[in-house]
């Protein structure tokens, strides 16, 4: 009854109790780590990689690996640290020519890494092989274009003036591959809400591979006018060259107006000519040129021409 009672009262919430058994076990478990770092062991660790090589020739096509996977035996106290990061420092892989290595065989890089893993045994290692793209680093100016097909208007609005951007421009740096890639132009795609005021966008330039250049700017300006508009339709007098006979002597067109100046048009449209160069088209239904149109007027649509060679 005597021993019952001992252990009842051992294990009885007493905080001056439960104090000296948790420093007991806090103490018991330090000693057992202790013990335990002090030993061997064997273990697979992640060693950061750093890639040397001419900055000023060469650029990085694609994101290069970061890390390469060894499996390693040394003290625990040293594993502990590798695992953790600390005192790590990157693995140095240097590139004479590194356009020309699209591959390093994970094994080659063993003599590199055994001078720089400490006093870690290497005992194989795990990654295959490290796949890098680096090319000779070039540049070139382009063209900034605009794809405004995901602007939306408010009912009644629209844009009344020419696309500005600014800068017309971009210079870019980089990996070779990606620039030779790139057409003569890049096109900024626009997009917002409905809107019925003036227009002006920062948008980044962008496209694939971007994030691994330079751009110079990397943000342009996209703006326009926008008002209240009006719609204008129209029959155009076509005249036209060419052993031909047109089924028709006008055209009908749709113009896009600023409404402010839909009396200014109503006298300027009389100059507005539609023309046809039949001798340089095989097309039997070809679209006119049309002629004369005021800077602020767009020209929406146009009927294609019916026509009959009287050769």
């Amino acid at each position: 009854m005597r021993i019952l009672n001992f252990f009842l009262n051992l294990f009885r919430f007493d905080r001056t109790n439960w104090r000296a058994v948790s420093l007991c076990v806090l103490v018991a478990g330090v000693f057992w780590v202790f013990n335990a770092l002090n030993k061997q062991y064997s273990t697979n660790i992640r060693f950061p990689l750093l890639f040397e090589f001419d900055g000023e020739k060469y650029a990085i096509a694609k994101p290069l690996p970061k890390s390469i996977n060894l499996n390693v035996t040394g003290n625990g106290w040293d594993l502990f640290r590798k695992h953790f990061g600390m005192n790590v420092s990157p693995v140095i892989v240097p590139l004479e020519h590194p356009n020309e290595t699209p591959k390093i065989v994970g094994s080659t890089v063993l003599p590199l890494l055994a001078s720089q893993v400490g006093n870690l045994t290497i005992n194989f290692v795990m990654t295959d092989t490290l796949h890098i793209k680096i090319d000779k680093k070039d540049f070139h100016r382009y063209k900034l274009t605009t794809d405004i097909s995901g602007l939306r208007f408010r009912e009644g609005y629209g844009r009344t003036s020419r696309l500005v951007v600014l800068p017309d421009s971009v210079r870019i740096e980089g990996p070779e591959s990606i620039l030779h890639a790139l057409a003569d132009s890049i096109t900024l795609k626009v997009s917002s809400q409905p809107i019925d005021e003036d227009f002006r966008q920062e948008i980044e330039i962008t496209f694939p591979g971007s994030e691994m250049v330079r751009r110079n700017p990397p943000i342009a300006q996209v703006m326009f006018e926008v008002a209240e508009i009006k719609t204008v339709e129209m029959k155009l007098k076509i005249t036209n060259t060419g052993q031909a006979h047109l089924l028709h002597d006008s055209v009908k067109a749709v113009f896009q107006i600023p409404a402010a100046q839909l009396s200014e048009f109503s006298e300027e449209s009389k100059k507005i000519s539609a023309q046809v160069d039949l001798k340089k088209t095989k097309n039997m239904n070809p679209v006119p040129q049309v002629l004369s149109v005021p800077v602020y007027a767009r020209l929406l649509s146009i009927d294609s021409l019916h026509w009959v060679n009287q050769k």
